[in-house]
């Protein structure tokens, strides 16, 4: 199937559609831009205050000019610089058209788990919530998963929740749920994946979509 982090980042691109303002998360989300249509013009927002973010550049080439993780961006025509502040006035007021975050768990009801996991130190929840209740869409991207085979998409996350009922779709190298009033629904599975591979790993009961 290939590597699952390239994988979730490709599919996961399509989900960005023309003239959107989008955030990323740190991890896999940020590989998003490696894989976007040329022809697509978007705005990528960063927390710590950039706002036209480009691809992954090949070398650090600039040690200031970074994502909210701290790694390396570049830049596009027509970008801008602001403080936290206005990055985080941006999220609270719903002009954020799409936030794709990282996750640790994601239950059936879309509650997210993706800061900590507990006895590992970090340095904060960051703007994970703010994201999660602030933007308009909110796409969650993880290895469906984890390395011991237990599942992260599961019926009730065992891990602290970032905010609850905020995701709306889950993308893993397996499948895309899609997640409405009435539950979890399976929408499309990924090459070289099975029903019953699915069914195997997903911790969760979930449906059909017709148009799977």
């Amino acid at each position: 199937m290939g590597d699952a982090r390239q994988i979730i980042a490709r599919r996961a691109a399509l989900e960005v559609k023309d003239g959107m303002m989008v955030n990323l998360g740190i991890g896999i989300p940020s590989l998003v831009p490696d894989y976007l249509d040329p022809s697509i013009n978007v705005f990528f927002q960063a927390e710590n205050g950039i706002l036209g973010m480009g691809p992954t550049p090949l070398q650090n080439a600039d040690g200031n000019l970074s994502n909210a993780a701290g790694l390396p961006v570049t830049i596009l025509p027509g970008a801008s610089y602001f403080d936290s502040g206005i990055a985080f006035g941006m999220i609270r007021r719903g002009f954020i058209d799409v936030s794709i975050l990282g996750a640790l768990q994601v239950c059936s009801k879309g509650n997210l788990a993706n800061w900590i996991v507990p006895g590992k130190r970090v340095p904060g929840v960051g703007g994970a919530m703010e994201l999660a209740y602030g933007a308009k869409n909110l796409i969650a991207l993880m290895t469906h998963c984890e390395k011991d085979g237990s599942p992260k998409i599961v019926k009730e996350c065992s891990l602290p929740i970032t905010t609850f009922a905020c995701v709306k779709k889950i993308i893993t190298e397996m499948a895309v749920f899609s997640i409405h009033e009435d539950g979890l629904w399976l929408d499309e599975i990924m090459d070289g994946c099975t029903l019953a591979d699915i069914e195997d790993a997903t911790g969760a009961d979930y449906k059909i979509s017709t148009s799977l």
